[in-house]
């Protein structure tokens, strides 16, 4: 496990605290600031986010370490305060560019919009990430290891930057005076994440709200005009993977409709939304609906506390995940990760209502009950305890037994009359 992975793991706990204050305080002022189906996508974007980091690193820290070992312009010594202090500053400074960047340039968009695909705004949104981030964003960076900035360094910063961000993403801290002219706020990401017209494409500072006044891209929050979050496209789905997938799609799907080539190149780079004239000529979209409703198709409160109990049993996997990073072999980091992406896909399912992810999520804890139980053995475990292996069967065992009864009731808490006796 390495730095990030590591300090990572030990906020998720100081996370959910957070999360659990802030439902709290919402409550007391009788607001609602959670749905279930919604953090559960969030939270479960972040979990496949760090599972891609792990093997993406080799691509993100790898690249950079070795640029400042072969390209270094001065060797900056790890251990000095100054270097520190610039080194956050100028890690802000160019996140801010990505940041930018990733609302401008199409391609870096497609990565990027997974963290805007949330209809509310809480802090679940701030665990909501892409787990294609890492195959561009590396490139922004790259002006540190030319400098000389040390590996150890860097990671630390990013992290600093990364955790900072976590905070902003809440409705329940309102404006903070002189600090949101200086800081990126609650107030002034809120508007970061807004749909309307007068804040789409603003604030897009990390720490430093410094670099919006600066550039030209600062926008304040109106009381009056009200954030409405989410995307232009909305994305209207639980399914993690579609989330991940959902712009690329839409780009190849325009690029193979052009008819120019250079319109079939362009459309990667142009700013998201643009589409050649004849693409959109034949394949029109429908306007963007500010006033449209929520997401929030309608499920029983048995199948969302199931789905709720399935995902906190997730977490702890990707804890384990996590801390078999840095040693397990790469054949059991992948059968490991496809097991629990592929866990987060069905819970997506069920979350939207589709009656077939009913009997995959059958298929899914049957196998998880009997499989560690016949084979004593689980990932990155070559001799599972044998209680260890009966509890995992009793838990999915029970799991899969009650599926057909949860199946079975209505969103309004009544038995369906085709389901109820099966």
């Amino acid at each position: 496990m390495n730095t990030q992975e590591l300090i990572i793991t030990w906020a998720t706990p100081f996370f959910f605290v957070l999360i659990g204050i802030e439902l709290i305080v919402a409550r007391l002022r009788g607001r609602r600031a959670y749905r279930s189906n919604d953090s559960i996508n969030s939270i479960g974007l972040g979990v496949m986010s760090q599972i891609a980091g792990v093997f993406l690193k080799l691509l993100t820290l790898g690249i950079y370490a070795w640029c400042v070992r072969h390209l270094a312009l001065f060797a900056l010594p790890a251990n000095s305060l100054w270097v520190w202090v610039s080194g956050l500053v100028l890690y802000d400074f160019l996140y801010y560019w990505l940041h930018r960047m990733g609302h401008e340039v199409n391609i870096l968009w497609a990565a990027h919009v997974v963290h805007h695909q949330s209809e509310e705004y809480n802090l679940s949104t701030a665990l909501r990430q892409t787990s294609t981030g890492g195959l561009l964003g590396w490139v922004f960076y790259l002006p540190m290891a030319v400098l000389g900035y040390p590996i150890e360094v860097f990671v630390v910063i990013a992290l600093i930057d990364l955790l900072y961000q976590f905070w902003v993403h809440t409705e329940q801290i309102g404006k903070l005076g002189w600090f949101d002219r200086v800081f990126c706020s609650p107030s002034n990401h809120r508007a970061h994440h807004a749909t309307n017209d007068r804040y789409v494409d603003h604030n897009y500072g990390g720490i430093l709200i410094l670099w919006d006044r600066l550039f030209g891209t600062f926008v304040e929050e109106d009381d009056v005009d009200r954030p409405v979050y989410g995307t232009r496209s909305p994305l209207r789905s639980w399914n993690p993977l579609w989330a991940n997938a959902e712009v690329y799609w839409a780009a190849a799907v325009d690029a193979w409709h052009a008819q120019r080539w250079r319109d079939k190149l362009q459309i990667w780079f142009r700013p998201p939304g643009w589409r050649p004239a004849d693409v959109a000529r034949r394949y029109p979209k429908p306007d963007f609906d500010i006033g449209r409703a929520i997401y929030n198709p309608p499920i029983a409160r048995a199948l969302t506390a199931y789905c709720l109990l399935q995902f906190a049993l997730l977490l702890g996997m990707a804890t384990h995940f996590l801390g078999l990073a840095a040693h397990a072999d790469l054949g059991t980091l992948l059968g490991y990760a496809v097991y629990m992406v592929a866990s987060l896909y069905v819970i997506g399912t069920l979350l939207d209502g589709q009656r077939f992810g009913f009997w995959l999520e059958g298929a899914r804890t049957a196998l998880t009950a009997v499989l560690p139980l016949l084979l004593g053995r689980w990932f990155g475990i070559d001799q599972l305890a044998a209680y260890a292996a009966v509890a995992i069967a009793l838990v999915f065992g029970a799991s899969t037994l009650a599926l057909p009864w949860i199946a079975g009731v209505r969103p309004g808490g009544a038995l369906r009359h085709d389901t109820a006796t099966g």
